[in-house]
């Protein structure tokens, strides 16, 4: 199955993350369809469009916009599928909601974006865990160089957990200032994660 202008992709495991394994039981951490936290966000692509040039491969692992699998009520409350949903584990997906891929073990960024690690604060009259609007480039579309230290826009950056560490997804053309390090910056990423 192709589509001329999305990718078809599948989930990778569930539509939802909502479970977590504690010793030999498995604990429901969420029961709500619409908390977006708990929306599986990767997928395995089928196909890739059939107009224009992509990067993306099918076969490729990719991270999702959180309402392509994701389940909602409508003003009626009935319960409806994104408009990506083409049968329980088909979807169709534009390019702009596809912010990272992997290809042969390592996470690649499309055009476009950046993937930040959020670092500690080290001002000891702040309450605030982490350092506000900066962070160390972890994948980067060319436009920064991994692990350059970078600033960015307020309200620009985009939680996202890729392989168990929290980051940052950042608009590429948002990155304000490339800093030069001072040797105590330490990586902010915690145990919930």
């Amino acid at each position: 199955m192709k589509s001329v202008h999305n990718f078809v992709v599948t989930p990778k495991g569930n539509r939802y993350n909502n479970t977590k394994k504690v010793g030999d039981s498995e604990l429901i951490i969420n029961t709500e369809i619409s908390n977006h936290q708990y929306i599986n966000r990767e997928a395995i692509v089928v196909s890739t469009p059939i107009a224009g040039h992509t990067e993306i491969q099918a076969g490729d692992t990719v991270i999702l916009h959180h309402n392509v699998f994701r389940r909602w009520y409508n003003v009626k409350g009935i319960e409806k599928n994104s408009k990506s949903y083409f049968s329980e584990n088909i979807y169709f997906v534009n390019h702009d909601q596809i912010f990272l891929y992997k290809r042969n073990k390592q996470w690649l960024a499309p055009q476009g974006y950046c993937f930040v690690k959020p670092i500690k604060s080290t001002n000891k009259f702040n309450v605030a865990s982490e350092k506000p609007l900066q962070g160390i480039v972890k994948y980067s579309d060319g436009t920064v160089e991994v692990n350059d230290l970078i600033g960015f826009r307020p309200n620009s950056e985009y939680e996202f957990i890729v392989d168990g560490e929290r980051l940052y997804r950042v608009l590429s053309n948002f990155i304000t200032i490339k800093y030069e390090y001072q040797g105590n910056e330490e990586e902010y990423n915690p145990s919930w994660a």
